[in-house]
């Protein structure tokens, strides 16, 4: 059964109403990979208080952006990693989708952040940290409900932060979402 519920990469995942575990509470996964050995995303509605500039000081362009950092997850914090829709601007990406990119050319993304900041919010996110899971991890967890698969929207990655987002990636799964998103998450809250 757990194969029926693979999700592939460019798949979001909302967390379920009930997740208490503080990295994933109301969170929006991309899954950027999901083979047999495990999966990795990015978390891409929890903002941090971290500018670009804060954490690459020594770069020409990025050491002065005050573009936003977002949690990527709870692994390796000190990893710095983008996303983006924009190749032919910031070159060198790995597709995800077709349609998103990971990382590229660091002094390209400099370019771009720097000539088109307003632009750039809503086509580039930096992550500090990713959220990974070990060999059948994901798909375990899948199966237990914890995780509610999404198509996938520019929107949920690149839009407004916080828990709005998730409320719409929730409604997007269709009727099932739409009581979803209004259950507390933990039910002796009501």
């Amino acid at each position: 059964m757990a194969g029926e519920l693979r999700v592939e990469a460019g798949t979001l995942l909302a967390a379920f109403p009930d997740m208490l575990d503080p990295n994933f509470m109301h969170s929006v996964v991309l899954i950027c990979q999901h083979s047999e050995q495990g999966a990795y995303g990015v978390v891409t509605n929890k903002p941090t208080q971290f500018k670009v500039k804060d954490l690459l000081p020594q770069h020409a362009l990025l050491g002065k952006s005050k573009f936003p950092i977002f949690l990527g997850g709870p692994v390796e914090h000190t990893t710095l990693q983008f996303l983006h829709v924009v190749p032919e601007a910031i070159p060198g990406g790995l597709s995800i989708d077709g349609k998103l990119w990971l990382g590229g050319e660091i002094d390209a993304l400099g370019q771009y952040l720097s000539a088109k900041p307003r632009a750039a919010t809503r086509k580039v996110r930096l992550f500090l940290g990713y959220s990974g899971w070990g060999a059948g991890q994901l798909d375990s967890e899948l199966g237990t409900g914890s995780w509610l698969p999404a198509p996938p929207s520019l929107e949920a990655i690149f839009g407004a932060p916080g828990e709005s987002t998730w409320r719409r990636v929730v409604r997007s799964i269709g009727r099932e979402g739409n009581e979803l998103e209004q259950q507390p998450p933990d039910v002796s809250w009501n």
